[in-house]
């Protein structure tokens, strides 16, 4: 079965069609209406259930929208109608949607229950995010690269800030896209190991760097995420912004960066804290790019996944 869970247990060459029929994708609806259906409709009498346990705005969006436009149909389940997990093992609850839709998009906080959710089910499973991951976004950010900038490949990225699950679905992209990675952030949020010890193993130079002005010089690209979740106490938001002042990305941090190089963020940003609005609003930012083509690459992602 085809799941989508994680750049690093999808094949590389899988993951570069799948940027390349998004471009694509993203092509042929140059200068169509939003609202306006595909010329190709491959999701035709399909449906496609959508869970969130998390809140979102990108990710539903996109999904519904693009399901849509593709021909198919969606179905929004949240945590709480569900009780995921509660009272139906999860296990049981993915045999039991395997018969009513044609895949499913799980956007939950731990990863096993991604893991368990793809195991059992007998339709195509996507990753929408987990505490550990962001694949879908970091497909869309490296889909904004080339459209930008040309081949990722070989390119230097640098991470500003918390060494969360977006980094890490980066530094599964550095082994599979073939780019080096920089993360600069304060020891106690360091990237989790294993990541990194995979983009090392495919030959890429992964490095921590303290001194965040050390670390941009020179970087093609410089990416960050806020500093703190929705459910983080207010205690935790005041140790976290203390820990993290020192890595904004700002005009004098993206200065010391490569002509040219480029500013992402996966958003919702906090204004004033990981970035300033001049950054956000610069000319080397593209992060509405980044945002829209949340829309195509998983449109890109579905087709690969039904083999459409």
């Amino acid at each position: 079965m085809p799941h989508f869970l994680d750049l690093h247990t999808t094949d590389a060459l899988a993951l570069r069609a799948i940027v390349d029929r998004a471009r694509a994708l993203k092509a042929a609806r140059a200068g169509r209406p939003r609202g306006a259906p595909d010329d190709l409709q491959p999701l035709s009498g399909r449906i496609v259930a959508l869970i969130f346990e998390k809140p979102s705005t990108r990710t539903r969006v996109s999904f519904d929208v693009g399901i849509r436009q593709m021909g198919g149909q969606t179905m929004v389940l949240s945590g709480s109608e569900m009780q995921l997990g509660h009272g139906e093992t999860i296990a049981d609850t993915a045999r039991v949607l395997s018969r009513y839709v044609d895949a499913i998009m799980l956007r939950t906080f731990d990863e096993a229950v991604l893991a368990e959710m793809a195991e059992h089910a007998t339709v195509p499973v996507v990753n929408g995010l987990t505490n550990q991951s962001h694949p879908c976004q970091i497909m869309a950010d490296v889909m904004t690269w080339e459209e930008h900038r040309g081949a990722v490949a070989g390119r230097r990225v640098v991470w500003a800030g918390d060494g969360n699950n977006v980094c890490a679905s980066w530094l599964h992209a550095a082994g599979q896209f073939g780019f080096d990675l920089t993360f600069t952030g304060p020891a106690l949020l360091d990237p989790a190991d294993g990541p990194v010890r995979f983009a090392r193993a495919a030959g890429r130079r992964i490095a921590i760097e303290r001194d965040p002005m050390v670390a941009v010089a020179g970087a093609d690209l410089v990416v960050t995420d806020t500093w703190v979740s929705m459910h983080d106490s207010q205690s935790a938001r005041e140790r976290r912004h203390n820990l993290l002042r020192p890595y904004q990305v700002n005009e004098r941090l993206m200065a010391v960066a490569a002509p040219g190089a480029l500013f992402m963020h996966c958003l919702p940003a906090h204004r004033g804290e990981e970035v300033t609005n001049a950054v956000m609003d610069g000319p080397a930012s593209v992060v509405w790019d980044e945002a829209e083509n949340r829309l195509h690459a998983q449109k890109a992602i579905l087709g690969w996944c039904l083999g459409v």
